[in-house]
């Protein structure tokens, strides 16, 4: 609508003057003219669109597993690089070797061809890092965990609760898989396992572990044997 006021407002108030009932009855009839411009809706806006593609979100769904309840990861709080994806092989290792790249966040499970399986992960906070060349000594399910020594000492508050251990299950900070990582026969103290707490993959939170979404350990933990070879880069 141009010019402010409907056309037929325009040409009766310019004859105002000699017919005012005209004039007062487009008065009374403007803010129907206005309103008709005006576009409503009772329709609810439409929720946001999930950053990572369909077929990537129904790997993260919910899933009974071993007797316990793994929730769905929401696809909104999935970052798409961190979804599990073959990519091109950047780590120079053989197949079958894990890489961890704490600085990018990620994992690789070197494959034929050129490719790895890379997958998004949380790791350690600064000064408590591991970093060399590992075995995976074993594997569990569902794992107990007992916070170590050093963590008690660190945050007592926080750990020493757990001192005498805590069982496997869906609270458990290890979540659905733990791999134990190995040198020169001894157990390093440092996992890669899972998480019930999604949001802190791609974040440097943890204790020095290598966390992973339940979704993606499962699916590690059946494809990785005992004894593959485990390479942590520098943070």
């Amino acid at each position: 609508m141009s010019g402010g006021l409907p056309g037929i407002c325009r040409a009766l108030i310019a004859r105002t003057a000699r017919r005012p009932v005209r004039a007062l009855a487009c008065a009374l009839l403007l803010p129907l003219a206005l309103g008709a411009c005006v576009t409503t809706s009772n329709e609810p806006a439409p929720a946001p669109a999930p950053s990572i593609a369909p077929a990537d979100a129904a790997r993260y769904g919910g899933l009974e597993d071993g007797g316990f309840h793994i929730p769905g990861v929401d696809p909104a709080e999935i970052k798409p690089r961190n979804v599990r994806q073959v990519v091109d092989n950047p780590t120079g290792q053989p197949p079958g070797t894990l890489v961890v790249d704490p600085k990018n966040r990620f994992l690789y499970l070197v494959q034929e061809n050129g490719k790895a399986l890379r997958y998004g992960v949380g790791v350690g906070r600064a000064g408590l890092e591991f970093s060399g060349t590992a075995a995976i000594g074993y594997k569990r399910e569902w794992p107990s965990w007992r916070p170590t020594d050093a963590m008690i000492a660190r945050e007592p508050s926080k750990y020493r609760p757990w001192a005498g251990g805590m069982a496997g299950g869906e609270t458990n900070p290890l979540g659905a898989r733990a791999l134990y990582l190995f040198q020169g026969g001894k157990d390093t103290l440092y996992r890669i396992h899972g998480t019930n707490e999604p949001w802190s993959i791609g974040e440097a939170v943890s204790s020095g572990c290598i966390r992973m979404m339940n979704q993606d350990i499962i699916d590690l933990h059946r494809r990785v044997p005992d004894g593959a070879k485990v390479v942590v880069l520098p943070g």
